[in-house]
């Protein structure tokens, strides 16, 4: 029996939303996989997901519409508005029109219910073993395998064997750094506050069921509605100094220190954005990191080794399409994972290759973005002026939203 005839099991690094994507796309090709994740339980944090058609469309097609439907809003428009006087300029229809263009509509989502639904998925098609408080170590490449030695929360070792490991575990990701041997991400010197409230406890003035990207100076803001619309997400992004240390989502910040940073980047800033910020409670803040953009599939695959999702190309959330690309990942990898005579190497190479320019070319407009949002004096002059004279033909991205995956031929 040859290699490509062996049935290849997985080892994923990684339980967030990339990691179950993967492990949902390869069971349903009939792929038994072994996910291990570093924390207690199955768990996401509370913020948003922005989803546009193309990452609807592979969760259509997962069988997912149902279940997304049940927790997620479906904006009808993406409004450009400015920051310092509140005019909108420039909207993008949403809802049926852009489900019409790109055969999938736009969804907004909390992103503990798209990790639930995905985990719910992964569950139900009982291929996939999933093992808590694992951290990955290091690994071996053998000829037929990987070896990946992980401990646990006792610090007891253990060692594990499959056809390939993929790293699905984040922007921090220990696989990336055993396999590429690079760099720590970077602090970028931006920093999003964010916070999640019921619509109901809000000024009927200050309920969204849209998209709002509110464009000033060194700052925006970013809400939409999450939860079949009942609760609100807004994002402010400042530019400022973080500790060059700081990992994970948060930040520590008291309330006090929160408002007094806030009230510093909003100043000069329309009267409806500043009153909804000063109604929000509870915020949370996230340090923005990033890694360079990707240079070639080597830095996605080598050998029998894979990264995924923000393990292999985080993305600054200008875009809206971090977890979008982590799915799409999956999708492609488990594609590639149907060609019974490939190697298992030239599964994971086709994947890369597949994949690294258009996760190249994301990355790169998600920093243009960020560079547009926070323009200032004439830039931001002349940034208005496109948006109201060009509107919707700036704001849609058909090589994004319309993009047809395909693992295609080695």
């Amino acid at each position: 029996m040859t290699e490509a005839d062996a049935r290849a099991d997985l080892l994923i690094a990684g339980g967030g939303i990339g990691g179950l994507a993967a492990a949902l796309a390869l069971t349903r090709q009939g792929v038994p996989v072994h996910l291990l994740e570093q924390a207690q339980a199955f768990t996401e944090v509370g913020a948003g997901i922005q989803l546009g058609p193309n990452v609807v469309r592979v969760l259509q097609g997962w069988g997912l519409q149902p279940a997304l439907q049940a927790v997620a809003a479906w904006p009808q428009q993406l409004q450009a508005r400015s920051a310092l006087t509140g005019e909108v300029l420039a909207c993008l229809p949403l809802g049926a029109e852009i489900a019409q263009r790109y055969g999938a509509p736009y969804a907004t989502v909390h992103r503990a219910d798209l990790h639930s639904l995905l985990l719910s998925a992964v569950k139900s098609q009982g291929l996939a073993s999933l093992q808590l408080q694992s951290v990955v170590q290091s690994f071996e490449q053998e000829p037929m395998g990987v070896r990946v030695s992980c401990v646990d929360a006792r610090s007891a070792a253990q060692s594990l064997s499959a056809q390939a490991l993929i790293g699905a575990d984040g922007l921090w990701s220990r696989v990336r750094s055993l396999l590429l041997k690079d760099a720590p991400p970077r602090a970028t010197g931006h920093l999003a506050y964010r916070v999640l409230v019921p619509q109901k406890i809000l000024p009927h003035a200050l309920r969204c069921q849209d998209v709002r990207v509110w464009m000033g100076e060194r700052m925006h803001g970013v809400q939409y509605p999450v939860c079949g619309g009942e609760w609100l997400n807004l994002v402010v992004l400042t530019e400022t100094q973080a500790p060059a240390h700081a990992q994970g989502w948060d930040l520590p910040r008291s309330p006090d220190e929160v408002a007094l940073d806030l009230r510093s980047a909003m100043r000069g800033t329309c009267s409806p954005l500043q009153d909804l910020v000063r109604y929000m409670e509870g915020w949370r803040v996230w340090p923005l990191c990033e890694r360079g953009i990707v240079q070639g599939a080597h830095q996605m695959a080598q050998g029998r080794v894979a990264l995924l999702g923000d393990a292999a190309h985080p993305m600054l959330p200008y875009l809206a399409q971090g977890a979008g690309m982590a799915i799409e990942d999956a999708q492609v990898l488990a594609s590639a994972w149907s060609e019974r005579s490939w190697t298992v190497p030239q599964r994971l190479q086709h994947y890369a290759q597949q994949r690294w320019q258009r996760n190249a070319r994301v990355q790169q407009r998600a920093q243009r973005n960020g560079h547009i949002f926070h323009e200032t004096g004439l830039m931001r002059i002349g940034r208005d002026l496109a948006l109201r004279t060009m509107g919707a033909r700036l704001m849609d991205i058909p090589w994004l939203y319309g993009a047809q995956l395909s693992a295609g031929k080695p």
